[in-house]
């Protein structure tokens, strides 16, 4: 077995992509805790629509979004392939965990920073505040976001510590 090298200066990061409407993004792997398939979540009221509710991952709750929706792109129905891709990200300071709904996992790249390139410059008309940069592999551009602003701005941003319930149900 021949382990992957990289050229001598440029260490490789390693991100995960995924497919939505056609198009090929990626996650840094490091922020990537598993993949699980979809399964129903319980609704939280007075969420953004890409919110679609919260699920008991081992005994901790944790919200998941779907990025089509979060993306402004048509909803389709879940089917085999919809992947839930659980997170980590950094949020005010303190590690969060956080599902997100894709249309299926396709690859692991080595990309180095040689290989990137920047956003393209979109005068206001397409936001690419989520987009770290642009790789192209296997002829294919790759849309490498970044996650922590992906789920903080909009998801976790707004989001308030709990507060003791004046019901205690059991």
């Amino acid at each position: 077995m021949e382990e992957v090298s990289t050229t001598s200066n440029t260490a490789a990061q390693q991100y995960l992509t995924f497919m939505l409407a056609d198009e090929e993004y990626g996650v840094d792997i490091l922020t990537v805790q598993e993949l699980r398939g979809w399964e129903e979540t319980t609704p939280i009221p007075n969420t953004p629509s890409f919110v679609l509710g919260v699920i008991n991952l081992r005994g901790v709750v944790i919200p998941i979004i779907d990025l089509r929706d979060r993306f402004g792109l048509e909803k389709i129905p879940y089917g085999p392939t919809t992947v839930v891709i659980i997170v980590k990200v950094l949020a005010n300071g303190k590690e969060r965990v956080v599902g997100m709904v894709v249309d299926a996992v396709s690859e692991v790249y080595d990309i180095s920073k040689e290989d990137m390139q920047p956003p393209p410059e979109m005068d206001g008309a397409i936001s690419v505040d989520f987009v770290t940069g642009l790789a192209t592999m296997n002829k294919e551009m790759v849309i490498l976001l970044d996650i922590n602003k992906l789920i903080n701005e909009g998801v976790l941003s707004g989001a308030k510590p709990a507060q003791p319930s004046s019901q205690d149900e059991e």
